[in-house]
């Protein structure tokens, strides 16, 4: 018998309908349908930069980004935009005396937006998420399409901030792999597979529990017990010696191998998004900015300290826009 039957989730059975549901966010078609707009974005915020000087990348280029791409794809309108950024990111901040009161901010905006669709339906997400419900699984509470629309935020949002943060962050200290990559462009999709593999912005899986006596490299795991999977650690330490150094950050690495996005029934639901909006925001930025630079010492700076999400909270950089 395989680990994933022998590894079960600990989420509800309602999870998996929420999960089926939130699919339609991030078909292919629908996801490639996004590029230009992502792209436009992308540039609109860099022309919003004076031409030279010093600015938090996350807060004036990593978080917008995919911030505004996922609310105008659930169609929260423009005026909320802020505050759902703010929100989102301090969620999952969960050590931070903020995290409830953005959390709670965050279902409020939701809870609002998920009963005025239903109302008024408009060409958005949200307004197909509550057809979709009503017509397939009939008329479900109000709760259940706000939990829908929380996970798409997640997915569709927070975790894009914090990879693209992290691999920011690792060109930075990578002067060779950052030149590499302006010079030859075409390897950005791939090197953002490494960039998953290298310092993913997902750290650890949601919990299992262990359906039966397992073991795992000689570690006897009891019927019934916890599990967490170590994600990040498994792109560092999973055999790759045909790969090269699994320590080392290489952009050209062939078809680097992560568990990132998890594996079977929890794969990301926000993956084609998260690859498409990475990698076209690192082509737009070694386009446009042809010099960056941290403007901090790389120790100094500060993470999310949630456990789940791995990222910083700020990236200070020198720059000139070209």
């Amino acid at each position: 018998m395989g680990l994933g039957a022998q590894m079960m989730e600990a989420d509800p059975p309602e999870h998996t309908r929420l999960r089926r549901l939130a699919s339609v966010a991030f078909t292919p078609r629908r996801t490639t349908e996004l590029a230009p707009r992502i792209e436009q974005i992308a540039h609109d915020l860099i022309d919003a930069l004076p031409p030279a000087g010093e600015t938090d990348l996350v807060e004036a280029f990593n978080a917008p980004l995919p911030g505004t791409v996922i609310a105008e794809l659930l169609g929260i309108p423009e005026e909320h935009h802020l505050d759902f950024r703010r929100w989102s990111a301090r969620a999952l901040q969960v050590a931070s005396p903020e995290h409830r009161p953005a959390l709670a901010g965050l279902h409020g905006l939701l809870a609002d937006l998920v009963a005025d669709k239903r109302r008024r339906p408009q060409d958005d997400l949200l307004s197909a998420l509550v057809a979709v419900r009503d017509e397939e699984d009939g008329r479900l509470a109000e709760e259940e399409l706000v939990g829908t629309a929380m996970m798409l935020v997640v997915a569709g949002h927070e975790s894009t901030v914090n990879l693209l943060g992290n691999a920011v962050l690792a060109l930075l200290q990578h002067p060779d792999q950052l030149r590499l990559l302006r010079d030859r462009p075409e390897l950005v999709p791939g090197a953002v597979e490494e960039f998953l593999r290298y310092d993913t912005s997902v750290e650890r899986s949601t919990s299992r529990y262990a359906a039966e006596d397992i073991e795992l490299g000689g570690v006897p795991i009891p019927r019934g017990s916890m599990v967490v999977v170590a994600l990040g650690a498994a792109g560092r330490d999973a055999p790759q010696a045909e790969d090269g150094d699994p320590a080392v950050l290489d952009v050209t690495r062939p078809g680097a191998r992560h568990l990132a996005f998890g594996h079977g029934i929890h794969y990301c639901l926000g993956a084609p998004l998260a690859r498409l909006e990475t990698t076209i925001a690192l082509r737009t930025l070694l386009a446009r900015v042809p010099e960056l630079e941290l403007a901090a010492p790389a120790d100094s700076l500060q993470w999310i300290g949630s456990g789940i999400i791995r990222g910083v909270l700020s990236l200070p950089v020198r720059y000139r826009v070209g």
